[in-house]
Formats: C-alpha cells, structure tokens, sequence
C-alpha cells in the first residue's frame, strides 16, 4: 500500500447508500444502465462501481471517485448531474391508482458518504491469455 499524492491534494471518494425497496434492485441497475456516460467525461472523475448487496444488507451502494473533493462538487452543481438525477419520465396512470411503474423512485432512501483517500494498492494487472495452436 502506498500514500496517495496527487499535486498536493487527495483523491475523493463518494459513496451514494441507496436504500431500496424489494422488487426495485432490477430497475435500479436499469437506470444505472441508462445513465451510463452521464459522470464520465467531467472533470477531474476516475472510477464509478454500482454495487448490488450480497449479504448483510440491502442497500446498494454507488462509488464515485474524484481526483479532489472540488471536482465532485462540480460535478453535483452540473447540468450533467440534474439531467442524471431527473425523475424518469412516464405515462399514463397505472390501474388502481397511484404512481405509475416508470416513474416511481427506484429507491426510497439516500445516504452520502464522503472519504479522502490516503492509501491506494492494486492487484497486479492481467495478461493476456497464451494464444492456444
């Protein structure tokens, strides 16, 4: 493991807990899908990860990781951020009332938690498989 040095500054990370309800996790990850390169070509991003829970919980978690705290928050002030955080669009009503499925929040709670990366290690990096003949 080794001390993160970037310029003086820290890496950041943003960890999005995402309480939701059972049933939704596969729209969730739909949406995700839907969204992908909405957070990719801003500044100063590195690595995003959607993590289902396995065990021990249910929430699911979203990692962001940001060269420096002021790039995250960049980010959140965007229109990048507005249009990948905008409740989905639907129609119609759906029987007996209620919300209809396409714009009903996949999600139905939010936790941030924010951390400044002062160690970083990597596994070694992979080859590429031995051509077979």
């Amino acid at each position: 493991m080794t001390p993160v040095e970037d310029d003086g500054g820290m890496a950041y990370v943003a960890i999005n807990v995402l309480t939701v309800p059972p049933g939704r996790g596969e729209t969730l990850e739909q949406r995700f899908a839907g969204r992908a390169g909405s957070v990719e070509h801003s500044p100063g991003f590195e690595h995003f990860e959607l993590l289902r829970p396995v065990e021990g919980t249910d929430d699911y978690l979203v990692y962001t990781r940001w060269r420096s705290k002021a790039d995250f928050e960049a980010w959140t002030a965007s229109q990048s951020f507005e249009r990948g955080h905008a409740r989905p669009q639907g129609g119609g009503q759906p029987e007996g009332g209620g919300q209809p499925e396409a714009t009903r929040p996949a999600a139905s709670a939010a936790t941030l938690w924010a951390f400044e990366v002062v160690q970083s290690a990597d596994g070694p990096t992979r080859s590429a498989a031995p051509a077979v003949g």
